[in-house]
């Protein structure tokens, strides 16, 4: 699983509480506690919102990087789907071995492919973590750098 470390370090840094955080971002202080504690899945579009609120990548917080960019941009999902693509055929991955890779399905890499879903965090996570790719980049967030050197 992804580690998300950092989000606490952020919110911290910021000196923010759970419940501040929360409210920022329009949720119950519960559903971020479990978000931050690992304990849920946080969806890939709910933490770009945690970066936006903070101004961060998402490359520092799913601990990608240590450099504390400052980026404030939504997922653009034309060239997110584009460069998962891209990056997966730069890799000489099919869609099935891409998925064997995220113990899933060719039809889930399919539907990312073609917009009709946005990557998932976990996936998102394996796929940059492996591959040292900037999240940022994947999620069409940034053009560049589109590979992370931590």
């Amino acid at each position: 699983m992804y580690n998300t470390i950092n989000i606490k370090k952020i919110r911290l840094n910021k000196g923010k509480n759970q419940s501040e955080v929360a409210d920022l971002m329009n949720i119950s202080r519960s559903t971020y506690a479990l978000w931050e504690s690992n304990n849920n899945i946080f969806p890939i579009d709910r933490l770009v919102d945690f970066c936006n609120v903070f101004s961060v990548s998402l490359d520092y917080a799913l601990n990608l990087t240590d450099k504390e960019l400052v980026i404030k941009a939504p997922i653009d999902i034309d060239k997110s789907s584009a460069r998962l693509k891209e990056f997966r055929k730069e890799k000489g991955l099919t869609q099935e071995k891409l998925a064997i890779f995220l113990q899933t399905n060719k039809s889930v890499i399919c539907n990312y492919e073609k917009k009709r879903s946005i990557l998932a965090t976990p996936f998102l996570y394996m796929i940059c973590e492996k591959y040292k790719i900037s999240a940022d980049y994947l999620m069409g967030r940034i053009d560049t750098p589109k590979y992370l050197d931590k």
